[in-house]
């Protein structure tokens, strides 16, 4: 069968939605593998790593190629757990389309929310699947009212259910050769196409082709949503929604599929460890073409702001879906198994990224949570072993950050405590090390709150006070938000050798790792304003070791503001219930920016410090007599009101 589209959709979903089962069903009806597997017995084929098997949750994206038509499409299996959103953006930004998984039963959840926030933000299409509509309190015409509310309005359902909530249920499918679905498609086509509301309201009616077409172009642009229903454990509705994939979301973009010329560019979204230690990066390609001994490049955002490069050569390739007799070459809009990357980890984009593509950009939060990692026995090189064994597991998570404390255990920045879990039985399993981790803290970062100037002098005939070989200045001053760190050069660039001028660059950046107050500093500009070496007496590590001294007191100078991160939330109340949630709200630390209602309901908007979030979440069941819900996610940052405790 010849190949002529290739689709890459990601499935998504809340915590215990059916995800993965929708993923091994979708592979067994359309034939890529022989046997269902299921998450209760460990053998499903995208949840691979023993970890994964025995929890039954998802922990990687995993990427499980299957064939319909002239269409192949690549289906990547994301976590569904909170405390792996960052490895759900990074898929997000490499697909075509995605299908958000609902139970029939739970309906919307907070995080089903949380993801459908981000998928509307990025514009990604993405289709609705209601799963488990043959269980026991599965629900139909009130879900879609409260997937339209709470999730997006332009929902249509392309299905009927008979019998839910029944083993009996069946899924009938809409047809636009039937006027009244015809009608009810046009009308919510009409709300964003001028187009087709002329036609609805002066005629001719549009034609069941006509509207077909609309709803591809409007499911492509997500502004609408096609809704399926049906059951992964049985199959039922599972045909009509392969359907729904292969018909209405985008395949590869002609724009794409005729860059072959062009640079390469791609973005690596997950990676595998061999057991011998060798390395496979999984490599989404938009534009150009890649072969196996061809030179690359690849650039990495720091957490400073700054922008590195790495190279490499591609050793092997091999394209999903593909057999390896048959793979040459990795064209645009495919994703490639490439090997000989040894400096390249997540995150990382093939060619200079496009700062104009913003789509594919994604949202990732800073993790909020900080702990320290310890190696459980005190051997010698227990510590050195661990914090290997981290940055190797930061190379698929670099986010976590793993890097040396002062006391010389490991710190790492996490989401949640599953993470820290999971985490410690990727240590057990895959290393051998048992770690111990302390009790999280928040994270929270410093900003510096006016211009602050130091400096260190070094006479012709004898060191500066601190002992060093160098004359350094230094001026600190605030940089807008988001703008990270800046270093700049009043100094002629000549007046000291270039090892001197990196030095000193490289002090800034480190000292900027500790402020004041024990957290990093960013969105601030450091100005070199003095320098001097003595000829051969002065050495590189002399400026390495001055610039932190006088960097710390310009900052104290300068003075720091400390802001903890905290979350946008929305809570819908009982009304009587009002004034017992806004009580426990303000006591939390919480903002109420928003507050609207009436009879049955009021919606209050906000913020809150991330560290509360939990707190509340544990009080809402008592406070709305287990009647209200809670949507938050990060959303930046705001000033320390009191030191954490």
């Amino acid at each position: 069968m010849h190949i002529q589209h290739t689709l890459n959709i990601g499935i998504l979903a809340h915590v215990d939605a059916g995800k993965t089962s929708l993923t091994e069903r979708l592979l067994f009806d359309t034939g890529a593998i022989d046997r269902l597997g299921s998450v209760d017995a460990g053998n499903t084929h995208t949840d691979t790593s023993p970890t994964e098997r025995e929890r039954g949750i998802t922990i990687r994206s995993a990427v499980a190629p299957f064939t319909t038509g002239s269409t192949q499409v690549n289906l990547i299996d994301t976590p569904g757990h909170t405390d792996f959103v960052a490895e759900v953006e990074r898929a997000l930004g490499i697909l075509d389309g995605a299908v958000l998984v609902l139970s029939a039963v739970e309906g919307v959840q907070a995080h089903t929310r949380v993801l459908m926030r981000t998928l509307r933000h990025m514009k990604l299409p993405t289709l609705i699947f209601v799963n488990k509509i043959d269980r026991s309190g599965a629900r139909q015409d009130d879900l879609l009212t409260d997937i339209r509310r709470k999730l997006a309005p332009g929902v249509i359902p392309m299905a009927v259910v008979g019998d839910v909530g029944t083993r009996a249920a069946q899924v009938l499918p809409q047809s636009l050769d039937d006027p009244d679905f015809r009608t009810r498609v046009g009308e919510v086509l009409a709300e964003t196409d001028e187009a087709v509301l002329a036609r609805v309201v002066d005629g001719p009616p549009l034609s069941p082709g006509e509207l077909l077409a609309a709803l591809a172009r409007q499911t492509a642009q997500a502004l609408v949503h096609p809704v399926y229903f049906g059951s992964a454990l049985s199959g039922e509705g599972i045909g009509g929604l392969i359907d729904g994939i292969t018909g209405l979301l985008p395949r590869t973009s002609a724009e794409e599929a005729k860059s072959g010329a062009l640079e390469p560019r791609g973005t690596v979204f997950a990676l595998e460890r061999g057991k011998s230690g060798q390395k496979t990066h999984y490599l989404r390609l938009f534009t150009g073409e890649l072969s196996p001994r061809q030179r690359v490049r690849f650039y990495r955002h720091q957490s400073d702001g700054t922008l590195s490069e790495h190279t490499g050569t591609v050793t092997s390739l091999e394209v999903i879906g593909q057999s390896r007799e048959k793979t040459t070459r990795l064209t645009p809009g495919n994703i490639g198994k490439v090997t000989g990357l040894a400096e390249i980890r997540v995150g990382d984009h093939l060619g200079a990224p496009d700062p104009l593509d913003d789509r594919r950009r994604p949202r990732l939060p800073a993790p909020a949570l900080q702990t320290l990692v310890r190696p459980r026995t005190g051997r010698p090189g227990a510590a050195a072993r661990l914090h290997t064994a981290l940055q190797t597991l930061a190379e698929q998570d670099p986010l976590i950050k793993a890097c040396v404390d002062a006391d010389g255990a490991t710190s790492v920045l996490l989401y949640g405590e599953i993470q820290k879990e999971i985490l410690a039985a990727a240590l057990a399993d895959d290393f051998g090390i048992e770690a111990v981790f302390e009790p999280s803290r928040t994270v929270c970062i410093e900003r510096p709150a006016g211009v602050g100037e130091a400096h260190e002098e070094m006479a012709y005939r004898a060191p500066s006070p601190n002992g060093f070989w160098a004359t350094v200045g230094l001026r600190v001053e605030p940089a807008p938000r988001d703008a990270g760190i800046t270093f700049r050069h009043e100094t002629e660039r000549g007046a000291l050798p270039p090892a001197f001028h990196r030095a000193i660059e490289e002090g800034v950046r480190a000292g900027l790792h500790r402020g004041p107050n024990g957290w990093a500093v960013t969105d601030c500009t450091v100005t070199l304003t003095r320098s001097g070496f003595a000829g051969p007496r002065s050495t590189a590590g002399d400026f390495r070791n001055l610039t932190p001294i006088v960097l710390r007191r310009a900052l104290e100078q300068a003075g720091t503001t400390v802001y903890e991160p905290c979350c946008a939330y929305e809570l819908d109340t009982p009304p009587d219930m009002l004034p017992a949630v806004t009580t426990a709200l303000t006591a939390l630390g919480a903002e109420i920016h928003k507050a609207q209602g009436g009879t049955t309901s009021w919606l209050l908007k906000g913020t809150i410090p991330t560290r509360q979030v939990q707190a509340l979440e544990r009080q809402l069941p008592g406070l709305t007599r287990g009647e209200g819900t809670w949507w938050s996610r990060p959303c930046g940052e705001q000033p320390l009101a009191r030191p954490l405790e």
